[in-house]
């Protein structure tokens, strides 16, 4: 049966009529045409499809949409200032800390999540935080590199 599921989205308010069992990435990519959330595994092993829920991150292939009533979801499209990049969009951008940019979103708010909570990490601790999050292509030290780089440039940016 369908409910009414209100939320946040990217900073603003947003309410959606959606079976409450509906995975949240599907009301993200369908419903509200935010397509940088990927489907990867769809088990919660990979982590493309990773977003934030209340300041951490959650994988949503996983996630119902009704565990996210009156809560606030960021999606990679959501990290944007306008036109401006969020440090750790850059930081990717700087490091080449892509390939086929597939596992890129969920990488980059992995990280949002973890450098929110530790943000002046060690190697090892950007190793062990970010490990849950595959890419296919090998871009890890570059993705290491990324992180490292943006933890300097977020002090105080979230």
């Amino acid at each position: 049966m369908k409910k009414r599921i209100t939320f946040n989205l990217n900073g603003k308010p947003v309410a959606i009529d959606a079976e409450g069992e509906r995975k949240l990435i599907w009301v993200l990519r369908v419903d509200f045409g935010l397509t940088g959330t990927k489907y990867g595994c769809g088990e919660s092993f990979c982590g493309a499809c990773t977003v934030i829920v209340n300041g951490y991150a959650e994988r949503s292939c996983q996630l119902n949409i009704q565990n996210v009533q009156d809560k606030d979801v960021i999606t990679i499209e959501g990290l944007l200032n306008g036109d401006k990049l969020h440090p750790l969009q850059k930081a990717f951008m700087d490091n080449d800390a892509l390939q086929c940019g597939y596992c890129t979103p969920g990488m980059i708010l992995n990280a949002f999540s973890f450098l929110n909570k530790h943000p002046d990490p060690s190697i090892q601790e950007i190793k062990t935080g970010m490990e849950n999050n595959l890419c296919r292509c090998g871009a890890h030290k570059r993705i290491i590199e990324a992180v490292q780089s943006a933890s300097k440039e977020m002090k105080g940016v979230h």
